[in-house]
Order: C-alpha cells, then sequence, then structure tokens
C-alpha cells in the first residue's frame, strides 16, 4: 500500500522544523561558522578584483589563495590591534 505524498509531507514537516530550530540554537552560540560564511562571501568580491589586477598571471585557485590570505591578514591585525589598546576586554 502506497502513502499519498500529503502524508509522508504531514510526517516530515514537524521534523525539518525541528531540525531548523536547532540550526538556529547553534548558530546563535557558536560564531565562527557565521564568521567563516561571511569571510568566504567577502571572498567572492575580493578574488575577481585580485584576478583582474594580476592581468590573468593567477590563475583562479591563486587568487582566491591571496583574497583568503589577505582577509586572514586583515582579521589578524584588526584583532591583535585591539588586543594592544583594549586589554582589559580580552
Amino acid at each position: 500500500m502506497k502513502l499519498p505524498r500529503t502524508d509522508i509531507f504531514s510526517m516530515l514537516l514537524p521534523q525539518v522544523f525541528a531540525e531548523i530550530s536547532e540550526i538556529w540554537l547553534q548558530w546563535r552560540k557558536q560564531k565562527l561558522p557565521l564568521y567563516l560564511f561571511l569571510a568566504m562571501c567577502f571572498n567572492l568580491v575580493v578574488a575577481p578584483v585580485v584576478y583582474a589586477t594580476t592581468g590573468q598571471e593567477f590563475s583562479h585557485f591563486q587568487a582566491w589563495s591571496i583574497g583568503l590570505l589577505g582577509l586572514a591578514t586583515l582579521s589578524l591585525s584588526t584583532y591583535l590591534f585591539f588586543v594592544m589598546f583594549v586589554p582589559e576586554k580580552f
């Protein structure tokens, strides 16, 4: 006997909502995945700029790598700047 599609969806819908709520709660606790996602999205803008300015001397992979390296360097220097001038927060 085959179940109608509406029965399958009505059984799966509460499970899907439970998983979405669990992901939402974990997202609020763990910020690192969000920051990594935002850095990768920002690199979508940075990598083509790096690739365009080099005159196609670099491959796309090298442009992505340089873009991520630049973002990591900027993030680390910003963090160290705040650690030096506002050490009581850390």
